[in-house]
């Protein structure tokens, strides 16, 4: 076998298999580098975060105990008379690594049936588009090719007054796999991964509280969604408190015991088990030869231009070591870009159209600018909303908390935000995005047909909202 390609990746997550099936299917001669190793200490895995330790176990964890919420707490409502209902944490975890391995092996099937040569090591960039790969054992082997992907992806945030331990004071990845359920869970972040995890033990019956440096809840998101959101989760019964910067942890007979500072002094808390999800950063350790052409931003992001590329010539980056949100999709996006420029075609990523979610119950989602941006920005919008509770589907449901939101500018009606809180709105989330991406306005989606009934009316619903037009819900007086 020729030690030299056309194209290779350094990295098996959404970023680097996405990118290495894409070229080969574009006939070019590819290898994809991933060093993550299993249990057995042997075999490789790809997937990369994404599929072992981040969106799909998570996922599954937030299904599982999403059904549980709702058969111990709302089937009584809807007439099912459910008793006794437990949760066997065991099997829940055994299911959730089922379900990783199944997709991990799925892509190994892929990397065959598409020709991509997969190298187990860990990958270095050299001079001169060469790639270094360290095995198992150390051993180092050198392969040339005609363009370098970087794909490493991302690893958690450590701060200095809690560092990891691995038993009590854990990371994402470590609140992945509690082998019960701690009575007493401490969440630092009330981000995305922090708001997830949090659910998900809090629903088995953690009493979790979640301290947010922040002084405003999710200041990225709009902050009529926020607040929404935030109403319901504390009437789930998560403690989240805002403008709380911690100070310090240490674990005192089985229990951390966490310093933090608010609006009100100085506080302290006692908890069981702690998770620590202030964020991630760029993973790029070993990854750079110092000869290697490529360079770091002050935040320590690979730098590349609108289409992926470094400053090294045949060398591109994508996914989390990049600038922009830190998404799954966005570096499998990326990877497709990459691939088929390379291949010589034109394609460009359109980085305004990129959604995020949040897989709580409810479920936050939203692409483009919010009101807060808009203001900031001087821009003259309009706004129509409209809530769930309105929403026939969502009564037969039992889920009518939330909204969905459009913002559009206020001259040429274009969608410039489209956001909700709700059922399915990681779902609902895609009719904005394909609105936004083919320069819809919100009079488009108003005349639109919506089958009845469904979740998806209300996006109609907030559209004739717009222009003051809504059906179902009294519509704001327009100023005169």
């Amino acid at each position: 076998m020729s030690d030299k390609y056309d194209v290779i990746v350094i990295g098996a997550g959404p970023g680097g298999y996405v990118a290495a099936i894409k070229a080969a299917q574009l006939g070019l001669k590819t290898a994809c580098v991933e060093s993550w190793t299993a249990e057995d200490g042997k075999s490789q895995v790809l997937g990369g975060t994404c599929l072992n330790v981040g969106c799909i176990p998570s996922k599954a964890l937030l299904e599982v105990t999403h059904k549980y919420e709702e058969a111990s707490h709302d089937y009584e409502s809807m007439g099912i008379l459910a008793k006794s209902v437990d949760i066997d944490v065991a099997k829940m975890m055994e299911r959730k690594a089922g379900i990783v391995k199944q997709l991990t092996g799925g892509i190994a099937g892929l990397f065959k049936a598409n020709g991509v040569t997969s190298i187990h090591g860990h990958g270095k960039l050299l001079n001169g588009r060469k790639v270094e790969v360290t095995d198992k054992d150390g051993k180092t082997k050198t392969y040339e090719a005609e363009n370098v992907i970087l794909a490493s992806g991302s690893k958690p945030v450590e701060i200095p007054p809690a560092p990891f331990d691995g038993e009590y004071i854990v990371d994402s990845e470590g609140a992945l796999e509690f082998t019960e359920v701690p009575k007493r869970l401490g969440v630092i972040g009330a981000g995305v991964i922090g708001l997830e995890l949090g659910s998900v033990w809090a629903r088995l019956g953690s009493e979790v509280t979640i301290l947010e440096a922040q002084d405003n809840f999710l200041p990225v998101v709009d902050q009529q969604i926020a607040k929404d959101a935030l109403k319901q989760f504390k009437k789930q019964g998560l403690n989240i408190i805002t403008g709380a910067r911690m100070t310090g942890a240490e674990v005192k007979r089985k229990l951390v015991n966490v310093s933090y500072e608010d609006s009100k002094g100085k506080q302290e808390a006692k908890f069981d088990k702690l998770i620590v999800a202030v964020g991630r950063r760029p993973y790029t350790d070993g990854l750079l030869a110092e000869d290697s052409g490529v360079s770091l931003d002050e935040r320590g992001f690979i730098f590349v231009d609108d289409q992926c590329k470094t400053e090294a010539p045949g060398v591109w980056a994508v996914g989390d070591i990049v600038r922009g949100p830190m998404l799954a999709h966005k570096a499998s996006e990326e990877g497709v870009m990459v691939a088929e420029r390379i291949a010589g075609h034109k394609p460009q990523v359109n980085y305004d159209c990129i959604p995020n979610v949040i897989y709580t119950a409810p479920e936050v989602a939203w692409v483009g600018k919010t009101e807060e941006q808009l203001k900031a920005e001087g821009e003259e919008y309009n706004v129509g909303t409209f809530p769930f509770a309105a929403n026939g589907r969502a009564m037969a449901a039992n889920a009518t908390g939330g909204l969905v939101k459009i913002i559009a500018d206020a001259k040429t009606d274009r969608i410039l935000g489209f956001h909700v809180v709700g059922p399915q709105a990681s779902e609902i989330v895609a009719q904005g995005v394909i609105a936004m991406e083919f320069g819809s306005t919100a009079e488009d989606l108003a005349l639109t047909c919506f089958a009845h009934p469904t979740l998806s009316e209300s996006v109609h619903e907030a559209a004739l909202a717009v222009a003051g037009g809504a059906i179902h819900v009294a519509n704001r007086r327009k100023k005169k």
